[in-house]
């Protein structure tokens, strides 16, 4: 369809009665009103983002650190304290940049450009220019560039990724279609109605900046810090009050509470969490999935329920012949022949082309030959093609809705029942219609279909065996959605449409059919106010709300910028596969954080209460800020290698309960400090150590036994029931190499006789096989 143009007010010749358009001066002043036909990018910038990883309570503590020792003037410690600061937030910054710059290069806009008729001409521009009033074109292959009204024309448009809907739909004039739709067949003009923000898609991409869900990595990171925070506090307290009525000197009164300062924070925690999650992103990475959020990487561990989009997600969003059903006297192959020289040859109508590639996988070619062909017709619900049999008498053939065929042939009562039972069962049915000129008959039926991804059953059936339920959420119909589970293995129940989703869970229904963007919003919402840990898989910007709500949003390869922008987990490789690595993943990853927070809470429990004995012991403190500072160094930071362990996957889903790890870390704790107090009273009372050597001795004391604990708690059955990764063994002898060294050369500290260093060694030798038979019994009654 071709338009002229001519003067500068849109008056052309072949205009046809449509409105003008927009002038460039019009235009402008619309946009200036309504701004840009875009979606505003909120995106942090790096300054709030570093700000953002300083700004939290394990950074409190150590800002609080830094201040306490530049009034003391310990300028060197406050110095590593600020570099361990920058280390965790640098470390954060780097690997989500990386996995932002990745989902960057995925994106692909909607629609860059359009056709508009500006200034009374045709021309093109990004689609970002446009605004309310302006007139479109709307062409084969395109994407509609904002909300429009049809004016003149019909487009056949593909709106899955919008409402969710496999099937495509006619839109003629006086229709309305919405940002994001596929023109599949046609071409029509059409006005602006809305842009940006006020489309359909912009609306959606609202509620995806409304939506949120707590990080359950960030809200356990903050739970194990209160809950030490709370301990501490009471230790730091009593330690004030005794030093206090001791009548400790100034200096080292305040030492003794920096020391306690300093050994009250579980320093590394931040960074072992990004670190593990950077690690677990970068396996993920390997086998085709993209994290584009960290937190989400042990995210994928905790999530109990799957919510899954059904077109393009569970199925291929392409649709095919699922059956062929010939009338008496005919064929199944001749009904395909026939319903194939009624279908468009090269086009992009996926109902013709799902028919003509039926025909030719089954070999059916009719002896007709084709002299005419008319595309569909909305209005008549029906192509239709003309041949010539051998005998070149003239033939028409229809292909079309049955019950507008059946009114031109009559009714088939078998045929109908069948067509009856096909659209039941959720297929669309065409019925073909030939015979010569003036005599025609019904042949058959043809049914299609939305086909499932060839792995979706194998991955429902997988998530299943990993304690992973999974529901269908679509937009599509109750029988259309109840084809496709039955195909994928989902058993249950169909809700109803329009059902009420208050208090819904997951048991109540296998598919939730014909919701809209809201209402997959509001199921994800529904189910985490039971307590489930949702992922939501989905492809289109109808999915994105729940994308971003779910703990874990998934978005599948083919999917919209949108989606991308909202998920967590971006599937790069085509197929399901990725769903079940990230599960797997995120729970080996879980398992390493759990260890490490585990093991920080044991140590920072026993190291309080060491410090609290050894005053009362001694009347003096037993360590100073800059022994502490290296344990802080050599303990929390080397075994941050825990990220990268050797761990067996719960083949459960897991979930961060830091009462019970509270409960572990204190009885285990209180193990650790038993140790050490023994040794300690052994230094005192055995071998007469006091001052600088008892707290050196006391510093190898608390190294030591800290291996000991990692090396029992790393294991959730006995401590030899597998061999630890390899970095984690070089940490250790590392940790044990620089406290022994130090120890025994007295660099930063009095030097130590190395037989008691090697005593101290072998005595958590046996500490740590004691331990590992008080841990089996406390894991096994607090259910870790």
């Amino acid at each position: 369809m071709a338009f002229a143009s001519s003067d500068p007010h849109g008056a052309t010749d072949d205009n046809g009665g449509l409105p003008p358009g927009l002038t460039s001066q019009e235009a402008r002043e619309q946009l200036a009103r309504f701004g840009p036909n875009a979606t505003p990018d909120e995106r942090a910038s790096p300054w709030r983002a570093l700000a953002a990883k300083v700004w939290a309570p394990v950074p409190w503590m150590l800002e609080a650190a830094i201040a306490l020792q530049l009034v003391l003037g310990e300028y060197v410690g406050a110095l590593v304290i600020a570099v361990l600061l920058l280390f965790n937030a640098i470390l954060g910054l780097v690997q989500e940049g990386r996995a932002q710059a990745t989902l960057d290069a995925l994106k692909a806009r909607l629609a860059l450009d359009a056709s508009v008729r500006r200034d009374g001409a045709w021309t093109t521009i990004p689609a970002a220019g446009l605004a309310p009033g302006d007139i479109v074109k709307l062409s084969l292959g395109h994407v509609v560039p904002a909300d429009v009204r049809i004016l003149r024309g019909q487009v056949l448009l593909d709106q899955s990724t919008l409402t969710g809907e496999s099937l495509p739909v006619d839109a003629a004039a006086g229709d309305v279609t919405y940002a994001g739709a596929l023109v599949r067949r046609g071409e029509a003009i059409a006005e602006v109605t809305a842009t940006g923000p006020r489309t359909r898609f912009g609306r959606t991409a609202e509620l995806v900046r409304g939506a949120h869900a707590t990080s359950a990595q960030q809200s356990a990171v903050l739970r194990v810090v209160r809950n030490l925070a709370l301990f501490n506090a009471a230790v730091v307290a009593l330690l004030v009050v005794y030093a206090w009525k001791l009548g400790l000197p100034l200096a080292e009164f305040l030492s003794l509470v920096l020391t306690a300062v300093l050994a009250a924070i579980p320093v590394a925690l931040p960074a072992t969490f990004t670190l593990a999650n950077a690690l677990g992103a970068r396996e993920l990475g390997a086998a085709g999935v993209l994290a584009t959020r960290l937190s989400a990487v042990d995210q994928a561990a905790t999530i109990d329920v799957l919510c899954a989009d059904k077109t393009g997600t569970l199925t291929q969003n392409r649709l095919q012949v699922a059956k062929v059903s010939a009338a008496p006297g005919a064929d199944e192959r001749t009904v395909l022949a026939l319903a194939a020289l009624a279908s468009s040859e090269g086009g992009q109508d996926p109902v013709d082309a799902a028919v003509r590639d039926a025909a030719a996988a089954a070999g059916a070619a009719s002896p007709l030959r084709l002299a005419g062909f008319t595309p569909f017709d909305p209005a008549a619900r029906r192509s239709e093609a003309r041949a010539l049999d051998q005998e070149g008498r003239d033939w028409r053939i229809s292909k079309g809705a049955f019950a507008w065929l059946s009114r031109d042939v009559g009714p088939d009562p078998a045929l109908a029942r069948s067509a009856e039972e096909l659209q039941g069962l959720g297929f669309r049915v065409l019925a073909v219609v030939a015979g010569p000129e003036g005599r025609p008959q019904m042949l058959g039926l043809v049914a299609l279909s939305d086909p499932p991804r060839s792995d979706s059953a194998a991955l429902i059936a997988e998530l299943k065996e990993l304690g992973v339920r999974t529901v269908m959420v679509t937009g599509d119909s109750a029988a259309t959605a109840a084809v496709a589970a039955r195909a994928v293995g989902l058993e249950g129940p169909v809700r109803p449409q329009g059902a009420p989703l208050e208090g819904v869970r997951p048991g109540d229904f296998a598919v939730f059919a014909g919701v809209f963007p809201e209402e997959k919003f509001q199921i994800v919402k529904a189910f985490q106010a039971h307590g489930h840990a949702v992922g939501m898989c989905g492809d289109g910007a109808n999915d994105a709300p729940a994308l971003r709500q779910a703990e874990t949003g998934i978005a599948v390869s083919t999917a919209t910028d949108v989606a991308k922008s909202a998920a967590g987990i971006v599937l790069t490789r085509p197929g399901l596969a990725g769903i079940v690595a990230s599960v797997r993943e995120g729970r080996v990853t879980f398992q390493r954080i759990l260890t490490y927070v585990l093991n920080s809470m044991i140590r920072k429990i026993s190291q309080m209460l060491v410090l609290a004995a050894g005053l009362a012991m001694t009347g003096g403190p037993v360590l100073t800020p800059m022994l502490m500072a290296v344990l802080m160094i050599t303990g929390d930071f080397l075994t941050m290698s825990a990220s990268t362990d050797r761990v067996r996957p719960s083949n459960r889903p897991n979930a961060w309960r830091i009462g019970r790890l509270t409960l572990a870390g204190a009885a285990l704790g209180l193990a650790s400090f038993a140790f050490c107090t023994g040794l300690l009273a052994v230094g005192i009372h055995g071998l007469r150590l006091a001052g600088p050597p008892l707290q050196t001795f006391t510093a190898v004391v608390l190294a030591f036994a800290s291996q000991a604990v990692f090396y029992s708690v790393r294991e959730r059955r006995r401590i030899w029931s597998s061999r630890p990764g390899g970095w984690l063994l070089l940490s250790s002898a590392a940790d044990v190499a620089i406290i022994g060294g130090m120890a025994w050369r007295g660099v930063l500290m009095a030097p130590l006789a190395p037989w008691i260093i090697l005593a101290v060694a072998a005595a958590s030798v046996v500490f740590a096989l004691a331990l590992d038979t008080i841990k089996a019994a406390v894991f096994a009654a607090v259910e870790l």
